[in-house]
């Protein structure tokens, strides 16, 4: 006789949207939006006032100033967005044309977008359920399978390409395990270039996370943490290569009070003053909205607890996370009613969303190389972020 479906899984998706409303008011959530209450209208008008709105300005150098104190980096070098940081970073790294570059497959579009950009192949690989971040392990056991050192660097036996990076990305904020992917980077002779667009305020073992390979990226869209509108940045503890990216990005120009003299082909990537004047008053609050955020995630561990084979992502041993998405997973046995919770609690108002897109299912990177990924095939159909601005705490 088949065995009646308990009432705790007929209503699921009415469970979670119960919970969600007793850690957020009434009405509608979305899924994370800017808040805007320290000194970002002062300094903005004080940016129009002194006409210097564009790509020079105090702002912009206060903005470095400050972002690489507060990550402990050298020095930060402040871009138009995270996916052109990414890519800058990589050209630095020295990817080129007909590279491969190890990415996780469980990432926004724009990882993989930055590797492209350069002529280079992404070369999709598993994530940890522990961190949700590329697994040092499974990734180990592939490249013993794959990879062959040779004088001129690392081969992908089965493609001849050249293998020439890593780029680790901490998922919704939680630290990967960013000391396996340096052991690795060490035996094979990889680059590595931390995607860190998602985890400003978090931290792996007490380091700020971005700040462990050659060099890292942060972004500043509308729905990070902190914003500049639009905005990213590199940080990186290596002077030579930051004044690099600096002269890269500001179209290549060589320095001259008159004379336009392009010594490379530049990129016209930076940051406008006018945007760095609101970063500037985000990155004054940014310790107030990373508490706001672990008491969020707090609330919400209490009340998913009481829901079986439901919990909230919580960041991984020895690390600090800066909680940017909050995300449940889902036990894969209750996998399939993923699309039902999305649909319930966006139908009332609370935006929920499904991890993106596998890179490998996209079929811009369908051809591209992959490793097994059994990890990534599970939490792609697990994954759901729910409301994470840092007001509602």
């Amino acid at each position: 006789m088949q065995q009646a479906t308990s009432v705790t899984e007929m209503n699921l998706d009415k469970q979670i949207v119960a919970s969600l409303r007793s850690v957020l008011s009434r009405g509608a959530h979305p899924l994370h939006e800017p808040c805007f209450q320290g000194n970002e209208q002062c300094y903005v008008h004080e940016c129009i006032a002194s006409t210097f709105v564009s790509s020079t300005g105090y702002y912009v150098d206060e903005f470095e100033r400050r972002l690489a104190e507060f990550t402990g980096a050298r020095r930060a070098v402040a871009l138009v967005n995270g996916t052109a940081a990414l890519q800058i970073a990589l050209k630095l790294a020295g990817v080129e044309q007909g590279d491969e570059v190890l990415v996780p497959a469980l990432t926004f579009v724009a990882t993989a977008n930055a590797v492209h950009y350069l002529g280079a192949t992404p070369h999709f690989v598993d994530s940890s359920s522990e961190t949700l971040g590329l697994d040092p392990n499974a990734l180990a056991d592939w490249l013993k399978s794959i990879a062959e050192r040779t004088p001129n660097g690392t081969r992908n036996r089965r493609t001849g390409r050249r293998i020439r990076a890593i780029v680790p990305m901490h998922t919704f904020g939680h630290p990967c395990d960013i000391e396996g992917l340096l052991a690795l980077t060490t035996d094979y002779r990889l680059q590595l270039v931390e995607d860190a667009s998602e985890s400003l305020g978090s931290y792996y073992h007490g380091r700020h996370t971005g700040t462990f390979g050659l060099l890292g990226t942060v972004s500043f869209n509308g729905n990070k943490i902190i914003t500049t509108g639009g905005g990213g940045a590199i940080l990186t503890n290596d002077e030579p290569l930051a004044d690099q990216a600096k002269h890269l990005i500001t179209t290549a120009k060589k320095q001259h009070r008159w004379e336009y003299i392009h010594d490379d082909v530049g990129y016209n990537f930076r940051m406008p003053n006018l945007n760095a004047a609101l970063g500037c008053a985000q990155l004054e609050q940014l310790p107030d909205f990373l508490a706001s955020k672990r008491l969020l995630a707090e609330r919400y561990t209490q009340v998913f607890a009481g829901i079986p084979r439901v919990r909230i992502m919580i960041e991984p041993p020895g690390c600090r996370s800066n909680y940017w998405l909050q995300t449940l997973l889902l036990d894969e046995s209750i996998a399939d009613q993923r699309n039902t919770i999305l649909e319930t609690t966006n139908n009332v108002g609370l935006m929920t969303r499904p991890a993106w897109t596998l890179m490998h299912r996209l079929s811009i990177y369908r051809q591209c190389p992959r490793a097994p990924l059994p990890s990534v095939e599970s939490l792609s159909r697990r994954i759901i972020n729910i409301p994470s601005s840092a007001g509602l705490a």
